[in-house]
This record gives structure tokens, sequence and C-alpha cells, in this order.
């Protein structure tokens, strides 16, 4: 395949991260994107960019600076609800493809700072909407998320099920995406594919979720909070796989026999992308103490507002359409993440 030139937003994130580099360790062209908030621990956020060649000496608002281990990426701290930075942004760059992964992440900070979301989840993504409307790009993925199911009780979870019932204004504000990824689809040809994640780990992960937590915790001889009393579980997805079925979908924008939400549409899809195996969060704690070599002090907790019990996802239509198949074993996964986890913070 030609070399094309791809925006990645969210690259000083973890998924955004990972997608980065495999896409320039294959020859692609990546130019990368993130405003570099302080949601969690920065010094994390400018660890990846390193790893990328991007040095956070040289890193300056609105300027694109050139990696110093990757001749064929470029890096811009630069916010996404800024109208006219990204639309010089496009008109500069000529983008063949976009993918949007930079959103104001996480269901329970959306309880304390709901303008972020709004900000960065909506506004930002009628940016690139836009953007890709006038600056003819016509391949845009980006990320949904699993916690548009909400209420739902069904198991496993289907893109084909109703997604009204959101809980938390950070799924409502996923959904709000797919359905303005619908609109420009319809309106302007746009291909758009949706991506609802299930709970992705592995190294590098965001310091805010379970796994990293968990192992700060365990490691530092402090109680983990185990919610619900331990009576939940999750569609636990190691990185790679995720990474790997995000550049199918770059790779495959015109495929048109997708089981989409809306099938008179051809130009828009949303799929699952999970390990279609959910793990009980009990279990997923004895693996990781195994790693570790060390048993977690365990806090049973009641529910939290905004969650969920279960996650599932059925990803038959992505391993329909592009062969997908998720298969890091949790327990690969987890030495692999422990290991990073060692070394990163000594």
């Amino acid at each position: 395949m030609a070399s094309r030139k791809i925006l990645v937003t969210g690259t000083a994130g973890f998924i955004g991260f990972h997608l980065a580099k495999k896409l320039l360790e294959s020859g692609d062209e990546v130019v990368g994107l993130d405003n570099i908030n302080d949601y969690y621990d920065v010094n994390l956020k400018y660890a990846r960019l390193n790893e990328l060649g991007i040095l956070q000496n040289e890193i300056t608002s609105n300027k694109l600076i050139k990696s110093d281990k990757y001749p064929n990426h470029k890096f811009i701290k630069m916010d996404l609800s800024n109208t006219n930075d990204i639309n010089a942004l496009f008109e500069k760059e000529k983008f063949d493809a976009v993918c949007n992964l930079a959103a104001q992440a996480g269901v329970r900070y959306s309880l304390e700072n709901p303008h972020a979301y709004i900000d960065s989840n909506i506004k930002g993504f009628m940016n690139i909407l836009e953007a890709c409307r006038n600056y003819d790009v016509k391949n845009l993925s980006y990320a949904s998320s699993s916690s548009v199911y909400g209420l739902n009780k069904s198991q496993p979870f289907k893109t084909t099920d109703k997604t009204d019932t959101p809980i938390s204004l950070y799924a409502a504000t996923k959904k709000s995406n797919e359905l303005m990824a619908h609109t420009y689809s319809h309106l302007y040809g746009i291909k758009t594919t949706g991506l609802r994640f299930f709970t992705v780990y592995g190294p590098w992960g965001r310091p805010d979720m379970a796994p990293m937590l968990f192992a700060d915790a365990i490691t530092n001889d402090r109680p983990i909070k185990v919610f619900n009393h331990g009576n939940m579980s999750r569609d636990f997805t190691y990185v790679d796989d995720i990474v790997d079925g995000i550049i199918k979908v770059i790779d495959n924008p015109l495929s048109t026999n997708s089981q989409s939400l809306n099938p008179v549409n051809s130009n828009f899809r949303i799929y699952n992308i999970g390990n279609n195996a959910p793990v009980s969060l009990m279990d997923f704690i004895k693996t990781l103490e195994k790693s570790i070599g060390k048993e977690a002090i365990k806090n049973f907790m009641p529910m939290q507002d905004g969650d969920v019990e279960s996650t599932y996802a059925d990803v038959s239509d992505l391993i329909n359409d592009f062969d997908y198949k998720p298969d890091t074993k949790l327990s690969d996964g987890i030495e692999k993440f422990v290991t990073w986890y060692k070394d990163f913070y000594k």
C-alpha cells in the first residue's frame, strides 16, 4: 500500500500513541495532535511522545515539530476545540485520512467537570467533521465507547442494540459523535467509522484506569478499591489487538458490506472493538497479583454512579468485514503491562 498522510489526534494518549507508532513503523506519514491537558500526569504523556521522537522542550502550541526518530512523523500541540487552528492545519497538511482519538476521557470525571466534555468531545469533533468536509478528507475513523450502551441489559452488546439510555455525560458525548458522523456521511459522502472501544489495557496505559490504579496500589501496599463488591466484569482488550483493528478500518474505508447501524447509508459504519470475552474483575485482579508477585489489599465498595456492572462486545461485524482476531491472552497481556510498569516507574 502506498504511503498515506494520516492525522491521528490524541497521540500523547494511550491508544493514540500505540496507533501512531504502528502506522509510522509500517511506513505511513503521521501528523500527531494533542493538547496535552492535565487530566492525568502530563509526564506520562510527554514520555509517550518522547518514544515517538517528539522532545518535550521543543513543543510549543500550534507549531508543527519533526520527530528525531521517525522521518515520517510530525507533531503539533493543538486544541481540537479551536476551529481556526484546526482549519489551518487541514489546509496546510492535506490529509488522506483522519483518525480522531482525542477526547476528554473518563466516566467518573464527567460528573465533576462536564464542560470539558462538551468542549473536547462535541465542539472538537464538530471541528474535525467540518474540516474533513471543507478539505475533502473522505476517510474518517473515530473513537466511540462501550459506555454508549448505558443501561442496556442484553449481552453481548451488539451495534444493532438501542443506545439511547446513557448514564454518564461522557457516554452521551460519544453517542452524539456517532449521530454527528452519520449526518456528515449522509450529507457529504465522508466515509465515517466509529469504533466502540471496550476496556483497553497494556503498556503506557492510562493512570486513571483499573490496571494502572491496581498495579500502583499493590506495588505500594495500598488497598485497591473493588467496586460493586467485585461483582463486575469487563471485556478487557490488549492494546495491540485494538490497534490492529483500527488500522484495518483505516485501510478499508470503502467497505460497504458491513452491518452498520444504518444500512441505508453505506458511508457510515459503527463497530464494537473488544476482546469478545469478558473477564470477571476478581479474575483480573488475581492475574495482576500473580504477575506482580504480591497479593492486593482489597477494599470492597458499592457500585459507583455512572458505572455499569458488565461489558461484553459482540465483534462479529468486525470479524466478518475485516477478519479481525483479538488473540492476546489476558495472562500474556498483563505480563507485558507489568514488565513495562516496573521498568517505567522503577
